[in-house]
């Protein structure tokens, strides 16, 4: 017995001296899950990856592919137009399928890194002009005639984590649920927070990319995060929000694991997600600001329906079922302003009041809602109507004509469908 076991040690002993330590890749060459990938070292001859970003038809999904350059770009102008097949991305039929692509900015791909980029593009008709899903155009003409107001945005990203198969939340007890919520919030510990590598490589992912990522937490249901982008001026708020979107999408890709942006994706006592916009004009930044924003509320007010069918992509579907008054959120079927009140449509931070001046946030949008149309829309109400300005963007397209709000081909909620009734509380109000 003694023998075989010096024999077994022997040979372990010898084995170790054979078989080479595991290799640790080198940073250039790993991947997020620390698999090798050793093509990202092969001589490109100084063309570039370019990978094309591009909204589909259901208004909150992203698609893209790849086109070679033969050179680094420098600017946007220098990057060609594209087109897709849209007869398989719900934005045109069959016998009619080509969509034109325009890029409108470009970034740093931390995944193939070197000079590859990320193009985000707007949409187009085969005539050129700007496809009904495209809601960049609007909201771009928008801010160009805001553009004296000098608006910024800064936009609160909500979002969970799904398993691979996109249904149950990851981490979760597979047949249960986890602990009310409560300490999970900014929490820390494997019994609190779930999926932290994933939210530390996007932000790194975002940060190399050059988006103007500006921080990030864990949220109040477990293995739901968000992070914010901002602040951006005008039409940039869009491009920035879509491709970080796409980034985190990817970098969950290598766990395995499913980012999921609907507005309520558990049923039940568990906070929703929002795409929570905050807004200032330089007129709202400077002393005296308080009544700027005092009156954008009388506006917003007047308006809430047309806000509520912009800030999802169904019209005002979606945020049915987040908008109940609980959990954080004000009722779908009033507005109401109020400084530090979680529980209001738009929030006025409690700094802003004692300095009488800075920004305030309008908590309604839903997480998988439109940037372009969320901005382009508060610019509208805010801004334009205001002054006399354009109430829809006109243009000539080769196919249907759908509402700016509508990103596929449904009948959008009417006020008698959605119950909408225009009222404060005098609780949360100054």
């Amino acid at each position: 017995m003694i023998d075989r076991l010096s024999q077994t040690r022997s040979s372990l002993r010898k084995m170790n001296k054979i078989l080479p330590p595991p290799a640790i890749p080198a940073p250039e060459e790993a991947r997020l899950d620390l698999k090798s990938n050793h093509y990202l070292n092969l001589d490109q001859h100084g063309a570039v990856m370019a990978y094309y970003i591009w909204i589909d038809g259901t208004g909150e999904n992203m698609r893209g592919k790849t086109k070679t350059l033969p050179r680094k770009p420098t600017s946007v102008s220098d990057l060609p137009e594209w087109n897709y097949d849209g007869s398989s991305t719900g934005q045109s039929t069959g016998e009619n399928s080509d969509v034109l692509l325009r890029p409108v900015a470009f970034y740093r791909d931390p995944f193939r890194r070197g000079d590859n980029i990320l193009v985000m593009c707007e949409t187009l008709c085969p005539d050129g002009s700007p496809h009904p899903t495209n809601h960049r155009y609007g909201c771009k003409d928008k801010m160009d005639q805001a553009s004296a107001h000098k608006p910024w945005f800064g936009i609160e990203q909500e979002y969970t984590m799904l398993d691979s198969n996109g249904k149950h939340p990851f981490c979760w007890p597979k047949n249960g649920y986890p602990g009310p919520q409560g300490p999970y919030y900014c929490g820390v510990g494997a019994n609190r927070v779930h999926g932290r590598s994933i939210v530390e490589a996007h932000y790194r992912a975002c940060m190399y990319a050059g988006i103007k990522i500006a921080g990030s937490n864990a949220e109040v249901m477990p293995s739901q995060w968000e992070y914010q982008v901002g602040p951006c001026e005008g039409v940039e708020m869009g491009d920035m929000l879509w491709v970080s979107r796409w980034i985190l999408c990817r970098v969950a890709e290598e766990f395995d694991v499913v980012i999921s942006f609907d507005p309520k994706p558990i049923k039940g006592d568990w906070n929703g997600a929002g795409l929570h916009t905050n807004i200032s004009t330089e007129a709202m930044r400077h002393p005296g600001g308080l009544a700027v924003i005092q009156d954008a509320m009388k506006r917003f007010e007047k308006m809430h329906i047309e806000h509520i069918q912009a800030y999802d992509p169904k019209g005002g579907e979606d945020n049915k079922r987040r908008l109940t008054g609980a959990h954080e959120t004000a009722s779908i079927h009033e507005f109401s302003y109020g400084v530090a009140n979680r529980g209001a449509s738009v929030r006025i931070p409690r700094q802003v009041e004692k300095d009488g001046f800075g920004y305030f946030e309008d908590r309604r949008p839903a997480s998988n809602a439109d940037p372009y149309a969320v901005t382009g829309r508060i610019i509208q109400t805010m801004i334009l109507d205001a002054e006399g300005g354009i109430k829809t963007c006109s243009r000539e397209t080769q196919t249907p004509e759908i509402p700016e709000y509508n990103y596929i081909n449904k009948t959008p909620l009417s006020p008698t469908d959605l119950d909408i009734k225009i009222e404060k509380k005098e609780d949360v109000l100054f």
